[in-house]
C-alpha cells in the first residue's frame, strides 16, 4: 500500500533543526499517530472533568432539527404571510413542544442537583453540544445557573456548538466512539427525546450496554414522546418475535410528561445513586 504524504515522518523543523515529537503536527496528524489522537480524547476531557469536579451526568439525546417554540411560531407566521405551504412550518411548531419540554426538564433537574448536599457536582446536564434538543438541554441547565456539558462532534456538515454550554465544559470530538464513551461512562440517567439516526444509535447502544451488563450501574432511561416513538420503532415486535425478552422492555420508562420524567429520574437517582460516588476521574 502506498503511503500518503501525511504518513511520511517529518524529523526536522522547517529550519532543519531536530523537532520534538509532541510539537510535530505533521506526525500528530498522520495515520501513525492515530492512537495518540484517540488517547488525547480520553486524557484531555478526563483532566477537565476532574478539575471541575464533574462526577456524573444526566444525558439528553434528541434531534438537532427541532426548533424553539418562538422560532417555530415566527417561521409559521412568515410562511403564512407569504402564502406558502404551511405543512412544514406547522410540523415544526408541533415538534417544538419537545424543545420546550427538554428545556424545562433540564432546568428542573439542574435545580434539584444544585440542592443536593455534595461537595462535588452531581448529575450535571450533558448533551451532544449542537442545536435543537441538545441546545434546549444546555439552555435549561444554564437558566438554572448550573454548569452543563456539551460533547460536540466534528462533522462534514458543520455542527456548531450551541451558546448555552458552559464554556469550560465545551468539547469537540473527532471520534464518535470516544464521544460515546464519555456519554456512557459518566451518565447516571438518560433522557431520549425524538430524534433521527444519531439519537437511535445512541439510545440502542446504551440499551445494549445495560441489557448485556456492560453497564452495571442502575441507569434510568426515559423515552420521551410516546406517539413519536411508537410510530418510529416497534419495540414490542422485538419481544413478540423473540429477539429480546419481555423484561428488556422495562429497561426504559415511556412518558409524555415533564413531571413524570422528573419524578422518575430523581426517585431513581435518590434510591440508587446518591450514596454512590461518580467515577473517580
Amino acid at each position: 500500500m502506498q503511503r500518503s504524504d501525511k504518513d511520511k515522518p517529518v524529523e526536522t523543523s522547517a529550519g532543519g533543526e531536530p523537532q520534538k515529537a509532541y510539537r510535530n503536527l505533521d506526525f500528530l496528524e498522520s495515520a501513525s499517530a492515530r492512537s495518540l489522537r484517540i488517547l488525547s480524547e480520553y486524557v484531555e476531557p478526563n483532566a477537565r472533568f476532574k478539575h471541575y469536579k464533574i462526577d456524573d451526568t444526566i444525558i439528553f439525546f434528541g434531534s438537532a432539527r427541532i426548533l424553539p417554540r418562538d422560532e417555530a411560531e415566527r417561521r409559521l407566521e412568515e410562511a403564512r404571510s407569504k402564502g406558502e405551504d404551511l405543512t412544514v412550518a406547522q410540523r415544526n411548531l408541533e415538534m417544538s413542544r419537545y424543545y420546550e419540554d427538554t428545556r424545562e426538564l433540564a432546568r428542573r433537574l439542574t435545580e434539584w442537583s444544585k440542592s443536593l448536599a455534595d461537595d462535588d457536582r452531581r448529575f450535571v446536564v450533558c448533551s451532544g453540544g449542537g442545536p435543537g434538543i441538545m441546545e434546549a438541554a444546555n439552555r435549561g441547565a444554564s437558566e438554572a445557573r448550573g454548569l452543563n456539558i456539551g460533547l460536540n462532534i466534528s462533522l462534514p456538515m458543520e455542527q456548531i456548538d450551541n451558546p448555552y454550554i458552559s464554556r469550560e465544559l465545551n468539547f469537540e470530538f473527532h471520534y464518535f466512539f470516544m464521544r460515546k464513551f464519555w456519554f456512557a461512562y459518566l451518565a447516571k440517567a438518560v433522557v431520549v427525546m425524538p430524534g433521527g439516526f444519531g439519537t437511535l444509535d445512541e439510545f440502542f447502544e446504551l440499551l445494549t450496554l445495560v441489557q448485556t451488563g456492560k453497564i452495571r450501574k442502575q441507569m434510568p432511561v426515559v423515552l420521551f414522546g410516546s406517539k413519536y416513538w411508537s410510530e418510529v420503532v416497534n419495540l414490542e415486535a422485538l419481544e413478540r418475535y423473540g429477539t429480546i425478552n419481555a423484561e428488556d422492555l422495562e429497561l426504559f420508562f415511556r412518558t409524555d410528561s415533564v413531571d413524570e420524567a422528573f419524578d422518575f429520574i430523581t426517585d431513581q437517582l435518590t434510591s440508587y445513586a446518591l450514596d454512590i460516588p461518580g467515577p473517580r476521574l
